[in-house]
């Protein structure tokens, strides 16, 4: 592969498809019960879910320049361009980091070829901007046509999620004391999406079974050419409704993949367990 895509752990990529690729993750940091564990790494998504259930909040933290640094001077030594796929800067200083180090690296080597792309995306709606550009990549795709394809990716990716619990948006600071209470309350599942980088509330669904239903529904309003897509859908340990979400869309769209993937312990320690997210392109490039 003549450029090397880089991504962070909050992408939320599967492995296996960071391997056939062979992507470069920098992990985003999970502080819990006075620990410091890099995503991906040294922590699980489960022991983070289950934290939560207990009542525990745990606390994250940017990627570091210096996690970017070695990474980046890695690849540059090899003569690679290198184009890294950030997690929305609205949500984490990660984009940051890479920028500090992609500054500090070009002052070594005025010659690399490093680009910082941030996706305005979070969990594996910043996952498939970067599965589209390693397919690309390793099909010895030029620099600008991958830019070119992720340009079009960030500006028409679609997040669609609800969380399980009002709860730990509480905790986050995305709702107030009083909205989490009333929705507890009243069983109500919200549902939100991901606007020029932030999370912004859409709906309020009162019960589970009509969520699935209507972020199904909210996808064939927005989107189009399933068939030509792979969409994606990720879960706060909760695989049963992650699957039954696959099976509806399977019925009425017939699209040409679907990953299903936990969400990992960076965006699950706001989320919750519970979240489920749904990400396809609201148009498809020609």
């Amino acid at each position: 592969m003549n450029v090397q895509i880089v991504i962070d752990s909050a992408s939320d990529l599967p492995k296996d498809i960071q391997e056939q690729y062979q992507l470069e993750a920098v992990p985003l940091i999970v502080h819990l019960d006075d620990e410091d564990y890099l995503d991906g790494e040294t922590i699980q998504p489960k022991k983070v879910y289950d934290s939560m259930r207990e009542g525990k909040s745990p606390k994250t933290a940017q990627a570091t320049p210096d996690s970017f640094y070695q990474v980046f001077k890695k690849h540059v030594e090899q003569g690679k361009p290198i184009i890294y796929l950030a997690f929305s800067s609205e949500l984490s200083g990660t984009y940051q980091s890479a920028t500090i180090a992609r500054e500090q690296i070009l002052e070594e080597h005025p010659e690399a070829d490093i680009y910082c792309i941030d996706t305005r995306a979070a969990s594996l709606g910043c996952g498939l901007i970067a599965y589209h550009a390693a397919e690309l990549a390793s099909q010895g795709g030029e620099v600008q046509d991958i830019l070119d394809a992720t340009n079009h990716a960030v500006n028409n990716m679609e997040h669609i999620f609800t969380v399980d619990d009002l709860e730990y948006l509480y905790r986050g600071g995305r709702v107030s004391r009083t909205q989490a209470f009333v929705g507890s309350l009243l069983k109500i599942k919200p549902l939100l999406h991901v606007d020029d980088g932030k999370l912004i509330p859409l709906e309020k669904i009162r019960g589970s079974k009509k969520v699935l239903r209507r972020m199904v529904d909210l996808m064939k309003e927005r989107g189009e050419d399933f068939q030509e897509q792979t969409l994606a859908i990720t879960h706060g340990d909760d695989e049963e409704n992650a699957q039954k979400l696959k099976e509806m869309i399977q019925e009425e769209v017939q699209p040409k993949e679907i990953i299903v993937h936990s969400i990992g312990s960076a965006i699950g320690a706001h989320a919750g367990p519970g979240t489920i997210a749904l990400f396809f392109l609201n148009q498809v490039k020609k």
